[in-house]
C-alpha cells in the first residue's frame, strides 16, 4: 500500500512520505528545478499524492525506480529541508537485500528494454547538472563584457589588454576551462568511485606540465603541419611510445569516456584487494593505469569523436544552413522534458573549445523564446480569466525563463499540462528558426544561457534579437488568442472559478460586520436587515409565499441544519453525477439531483452572494455561515444564458423556497448537456459534518443535507 503523501507535517514530510517514506531513499539530488530520488521500490510512490500537494508542479517516473518531482525555482529551498530531517540523517538508506530479491532485480534489469538508455542519459545529466550554477554565472559575467565590448569600453578580443580585463577574461574563463576536471568528479560520483579519483586523472593531462609539451623543442617531441588544414599536430614519444598532445582545456567527452573506463577499473580493484587496504592501494594504481590510458588512448579518442560530432553538425549548418536552423529549435522541445539535450550542449562546449565558436546556441534560442513567449501568454489569460494558482506559476515560470534561461518550470509547471500549449509554441520555433536560417545563422564564442541578459554575446545580435522575438511573440500570440486550454475546460474552469468566488468573494465584508444568531439582540436595524434568522423583524417585510410545500428549516438543535432540495427530483451521490470536480469534493460534500421539473429554488435562508451571470450557479450564505453552491446541470455555462430565466439578483436576501431560476430542461438537453442539479456545501472543510441523504425521489424543499457545525 502507498504511504500517503498529504497529512500533517511540513512539505518536506509530506513529499517524503509520498515517495514511500526514508527507508524507501536510496539517495536524492537535485538539479534547477527538479528533486531526482533514487527510489528502493519505485511502486510504493504515490504520485497522484504527490501531484497533489502544494509546490509540486509534477512528477515524472523513470525506470529503475528513479522519480523525478519538479518544484521550481524552490528546489533547493525543498532539497535542504528534505536531507534536513531526521530520518534521512544518512542521505538515504540500504537495506539489506536477500539472495532472493539480488536475483530478482537483476531479472528484472534485464527484461527491461530501455533501462540501459535511462541510464545512459541519466549518466549524462549528472555529470552537468551540478554546474549549472557555475555556467550560469560564467555566461552572466560573459554577457557584462559583451556589452561592455558593444559599447566601446574595452576590446575583449584585443591582445594588449590591461592586467584588469585579463583578470575578468579569468572570472569566466575558469569555468570552461577547467570543466573536464569538473565533470570527471560529477561523472565519478555518478558512478559511485572516489570522485577525487576521477578529478585527478582528468587533472593530470591539464597541468603545466603536460600542455608545456605541446609545441615544445623538448627532446622527444615532434610537431608537424597539416598544410591542408593549416593546423599543427604535437606528437610526444613516452616510454617509446607516440602520444599525441592536445589541450584538454574545456573537452567534454573525454572526461565522460574516461570514468566509465575508470568505474571498472576501479570497482575491480576493490575486489582484488581487502578492504582495509583500499584507501591506498585503490587509488593508487586506478591513477597509475588511467592517466597513461587516458593520455595515450582516451584524449585522443575523445577529441576525435568530439570533433567528429562537431564537424558534422557544422557540415550541415553550412551546407544546408535553413534545415540546420529549423531543426535545432523543433528538436530542443521534445529532449529538454526527457532530459535528451545534454549531448547537444557538450557539442556547444565542443565547438566552442575547438572552433572557438559555437553555431547551435543560436537557433537553440529560437526554442527558449517560443517557450518562454508561450508562458507569457497563458500568464495574460491567467490574468483575464482571474485564475490565481496559474497567474503565479506562470508569472515565475516567465522569470525563470527571461532571466535565467532555464525552461524546465515553464515545461514541467504548464506546457506538458496542456497539450494545446505545444503545437502553438512549436510554430513559434519554426519561426525563429527559419528567421535564423535565412538571414545567414547565428553564432557565439561563449556557451551562454539563451535570456534576456545573455542576447550582446550572439553575433550577429540584431539577427538573433529579431528571430527570439518572432518566435516569443508568435507563440504567445497563438497561446493568448486560441487558449490554452479547450473550449470546453475553459468554461467549466470559468464555471468552477464563479462557483468558488460566489461563496468567498464577499467573505471580507461578512467578517467585519457581526452576524446575528438565533437568540442574540441585533445591534443595529443594518444588521437585522442582514440577518432575517433574528427574532428582530425587518422594517419593511417582504413577503415571499412558497409555491412549495413546506420548506426546510435551520434548526440549532442537534439535528443540525437541514438544507432543502432546490429542485424535486432524484437524489444521487456526487460520484455519480458524470463531473470529476464535483465528484472529488473540491467544492465541498452534497448531493446531486435529476430534475422533475425545471423550477430552482433556494435551499435556505440566506443571503444570495453572487448570481452567475449565465444563471447556472447561485452561491448562499447562511447566517450561521454554511455556504452552499447551486449549481444547475453540467457544463451548462457554455449556453450562456440560453434557456434559463432567472428570477434572483446578487445581493438580496432570500428564504427556503424563493425561486432562483426557470430553466428549460429540454433546451438543456438539446445543447447535450446533463440536467442533474448540484448542491454542495463549498466550506465543507470548516464544519463538523455534511450528510447527504441519497437515493430517494423528493418534492422540492424536502431535507437532503444535513449539516453540523
Amino acid at each position: 500500500m502507498n504511504t500517503p503523501a498529504t497529512g500533517h507535517g511540513t512539505p518536506a514530510e509530506r513529499i517524503l512520505r509520498g515517495v514511500g517514506g526514508a527507508e524507501n531513499v536510496e539517495s536524492l539530488t537535485h538539479c534547477a528545478t527538479r528533486l531526482r530520488f533514487q527510489l528502493h521500490d519505485g511502486a510504493k510512490a504515490d504520485t497522484a499524492a504527490l501531484d497533489a500537494l502544494d509546490g509540486v508542479m509534477a512528477t515524472v517516473p523513470q525506470s529503475g525506480d528513479r522519480l523525478q518531482i519538479v518544484i521550481g525555482g524552490a528546489v533547493a529551498r525543498v532539497y535542504s529541508e528534505i536531507m534536513n530531517l531526521p530520518s534521512m540523517t544518512n542521505g538515504g538508506t540500504a537495506p539489506p537485500k536477500s539472495d532472493a530479491d539480488v536475483k530478482a532485480e537483476a531479472r528484472a534489469k534485464s527484461r527491461g528494454r530501455y533501462v540501459w538508455l535511462d541510464n545512459f542519459f541519466e549518466y549524462l545529466s549528472d555529470s552537468f547538472r551540478p554546474l549549472m550554477g557555475v555556467l550560469l554565472g560564467s555566461s552572466l559575467i560573459i554577457a557584462i563584457a559583451s556589452v561592455l565590448d558593444a559599447l566601446g569600453v574595452v576590446d575583449f578580443r584585443a591582445a594588449d589588454k590591461s592586467a584588469t580585463w585579463v583578470f575578468v577574461d579569468a572570472m569566466w574563463r575558469s569555468v570552461l576551462y577547467f570543466l573536464p576536471i569538473f565533470v570527471a568528479y560529477n561523472a565519478a560520483k555518478k558512478l559511485k568511485i572516489d570522485p577525487w579519483v576521477g578529478a585527478t586523472v582528468m587533472a593530470a593531462v591539464m597541468t603545466p606540465n603536460f600542455t608545456g609539451l605541446i609545441n615544445s623543442k623538448i627532446p622527444g617531441v615532434t610537431t608537424t603541419t597539416n598544410e591542408t588544414l593549416g593546423t599543427t599536430e604535437s606528437v610526444a614519444h613516452v616510454f617509446g611510445l607516440p602520444m599525441q598532445l592536445n589541450d584538454y582545456g574545456g573537452q567534454v567527452f573525454v572526461p565522460l569516456l574516461m570514468v566509465a573506463l575508470l568505474a571498472l577499473v576501479y570497482k575491480g580493484l576493490q575486489r582484488v584487494f581487502p578492504e582495509s587496504v583500499h584507501m591506498v592501494f585503490v587509488p593508487f594504481f586506478s591513477m597509475l593505469i588511467m592517466i597513461p590510458v587516458t593520455a595515450f588512448l582516451i584524449g585522443p579518442l575523445g577529441i576525435w569523436a568530439g570533433n567528429g560530432l562537431g564537424e558534422g553538425l557544422s557540415w550541415l549548418n553550412n551546407n544546408a544552413p535553413l534545415v540546420f536552423a529549423i531543426m535545432i529549435p523543433l528538436l530542443y522541445p521534445f529532449l529538454v522534458p526527457l532530459g535528451l539535450h545534454w549531448p547537444l550542449n557538450a557539442l556547444m562546449l565542443q565547438n566552442i573549445n575547438t572552433l572557438g565558436y559555437d553555431f547551435i546556441q543560436g537557433p537553440m534560442g529560437a526554442w527558449n523564446f517560443a517557450c518562454f513567449g508561450a508562458t507569457a501568454g497563458v500568464l495574460l489569460l491567467s490574468v483575464r480569466h482571474r485564475e490565481k494558482e496559474m497567474r503565479q506559476t506562470a508569472t515565475g515560470a516567465l522569470a525563470a525563463g527571461l532571466f535565467g534561461g532555464i525552461s524546465e518550470p515553464s515545461l514541467y509547471g504548464i506546457h506538458l499540462r496542456f497539450k494545446r500549449i505545444y503545437p502553438r509554441m512549436l510554430v513559434g520555433c519554426l519561426v525563429g528558426g527559419v528567421i535564423v536560417g535565412v538571414l545567414g545563422g547565428v553564432d557565439t564564442n561563449a556557451f551562454a544561457f539563451t535570456s534576456l541578459l545573455t542576447i550582446p554575446v550572439f553575433d550577429p545580435m540584431p539577427v538573433y534579437v529579431i528571430a527570439i522575438t518572432a518566435s516569443f511573440f508568435t507563440a504567445m500570440a497563438l497561446v493568448y488568442f486560441s487558449d490554452f486550454r479547450t473550449p470546453q475546460d475553459r468554461a467549466r474552469a470559468n464555471a468552477e472559478r464563479d462557483a468558488a468566488e460566489a461563496v468567498s468573494q464577499e467573505s471580507a465584508t461578512a467578517d467585519d460586520r457581526e452576524l446575528v444568531t438565533v437568540g442574540a439582540p441585533a445591534s443595529t436595524t443594518a444588521d437585522s436587515a442582514a440577518a432575517p434568522a433574528a427574532p428582530v423583524p425587518t422594517p419593511v417585510p417582504t413577503p415571499s409565499p412558497s409555491p412549495v410545500p413546506g420548506p426546510a428549516e435551520e434548526t440549532t438543535t442537534g439535528k443540525g441544519i437541514e438544507l432543502a432540495a432546490p429542485v424535486a427530483g432524484r437524489v444521487v451521490d456526487l460520484d455519480d453525477v458524470g463531473d470529476p470536480v464535483f465528484a472529488s469534493r473540491a467544492l465541498g460534500e452534497g448531493v446531486g439531483i435529476e430534475p422533475a421539473d425545471g423550477r430552482v429554488v433556494a435551499p435556505v435562508d440566506g443571503e444570495l452572494m453572487v448570481v452567475a451571470d449565465t444563471g447556472h450557479a447561485f452561491g448562499i450564505r447562511t447566517a450561521d455561515g454554511v455556504e452552499v453552491l447551486v449549481h444547475v446541470g453540467i457544463d451548462t455555462v457554455q449556453m450562456q444564458g440560453e434557456g434559463f430565466d432567472v428570477r434572483a439578483e446578487a445581493g438580496r436576501q432570500v428564504r427556503a423556497g424563493d425561486l432562483l431560476v426557470e430553466v428549460d430542461l429540454d433546451a438543456v438537453r438539446a445543447a447535450d448537456h446533463p440536467t442533474v442539479t448540484l448542491m454542495t456545501v463549498t466550506n465543507t472543510a470548516e464544519l463538523a459534518s455534511v450528510e447527504p441523504h441519497t437515493g430517494q425521489d423528493v418534492a422540492v424543499g424536502a431535507p437532503v443535507v444535513t449539516v453540523r457545525r
